[in-house]
């Protein structure tokens, strides 16, 4: 069964990060570009039925109400099960009661909001302009008005930050008491504001002492570290993530999405004209068996769980130690073989990447 990402553009302000394709915030803008947003549906819905729906961006809750309203009588035409996890993608600052009493009636049942830090130069620095009392005071308005399951965004690794500012971070983090935290160390993309001022990133070594800092504190508190950057409580992992990393299929709707339907992957274009003219594409690639393999290889190990091998080869119909040089690194060990799971070391997850290089 697929998922659906559905992707806003739309920002109030530009963190000083990010890569991803956004614009300042024009309701006029956002109103076309709904509007275009529901033909691409039309046209590349397959009418089936979808487990999971995430809506990111961008921000979306930088939409006016009446946009979000129209936003979701598009998303209706989507067909969805009973349950079906609804993720919304909101900033501190858009956080109020006539937005969250809009989402609950629209079925939202997860909230994914972008708190990053709690430290007043980390948030200068990503151009960020909440602060820690309204982070406590805006998840405490989402608890009351009835969302149950919340994700915070944490990223660290920043230049302006030490370890003691991560460790009071995860203690504000803590804190909030939410379901779901994902953690990301900051990386300097091209075309962001740190790229163009030329902005260094932290040397290797300390990255990966607050990485396995994160990893002990969050694990001592309950929260299952089940994906590189992702921690839940039981029963709090995201559905629609584990859709990418299941190497199952998803359809990528708006601009600059992507997507992987009938064993082609897809990339939308972020031209903005282009996509309002109805040119959704901008790259379409039949996927061969062996990036097939390849890409439920690397998906899968991203996972603390990793890959169950009989069902790799019952998939693809080939043994996983003759696709990839498994054995010598389970000899070395950076992977491990337990109950049919094929899974890197807690300890080694960090260093995935060379890992995966070295098996393919």
């Amino acid at each position: 069964m697929r998922s659906v990402y559905i992707h806003i553009p739309f920002c109030k302000s530009i963190c000083s990060y990010c890569d991803f394709c956004k614009f300042l915030y024009k309701d006029t803008w956002a109103n076309i570009y709904l509007d275009a947003l529901e033909k691409e549906i039309d046209e590349y819905y397959e009418n089936d039925t979808v487990k999971t729906i995430y809506i990111g961006g961008g921000t979306p809750s930088s939409l006016s109400l009446d946009n979000i309203d129209k936003l979701f009588k598009i998303v209706s035409k989507i067909k969805r099960t009973n349950g079906c996890e609804i993720t919304f993608e909101c900033n501190i600052n858009d956080i109020n009661d006539e937005l969250l009493k809009l989402l609950k009636e629209k079925g939202v049942n997860r909230l994914s909001i972008g708190v990053e830090s709690f430290n007043k130069k980390n948030l200068e620095f990503m151009n960020r302009t909440h602060n820690k009392k309204e982070v406590f005071n805006k998840i405490k308005l989402c608890r009351n008005n009835g969302f149950k399951n919340i994700n915070v965004d944490l990223i660290y690794a920043l230049p302006t930050e030490n370890m003691v500012v991560l460790m009071k971070d995860l203690r504000n983090i803590l804190k909030l008491n939410v379901e779901h935290i994902s953690t990301y160390s900051l990386i300097i993309e091209d075309h962001t504001m740190l790229y163009y001022n030329k902005v260094k990133p932290i040397n290797e070594e300390l990255d990966y002492k607050m990485y396995k800092h994160i990893c002990r504190k969050l694990n001592k508190k309950g929260y299952h570290h089940y994906e590189v950057s992702n921690f839940a409580k039981l029963g709090y992992e995201s559905l629609h993530n584990l859709t990418y990393w299941n190497n199952l299929e998803y359809y990528g709707f708006g601009l600059g999405s992507h997507g992987y339907i009938n064993d082609m992957r897809y990339e939308n274009t972020r031209n903005f004209n282009k996509y309002l003219n109805g040119e959704f594409r901008f790259n379409e690639l039949l996927v061969s068996n062996q990036e097939e393999m390849e890409n439920e290889l690397i998906l899968g190990l991203r996972k603390l769980d990793g890959i169950n091998i009989l069902e790799f080869n019952n998939k693809f119909g080939k043994d996983i130690f003759h696709v990839f040089k498994i054995d010598e690194a389970i000899k070395n060990g950076y992977l491990k073989l337990e109950d049919n799971m094929l899974f890197i070391p807690e300890n080694k997850i960090y260093v995935m990447n060379e890992i995966i290089n070295m098996i393919m």
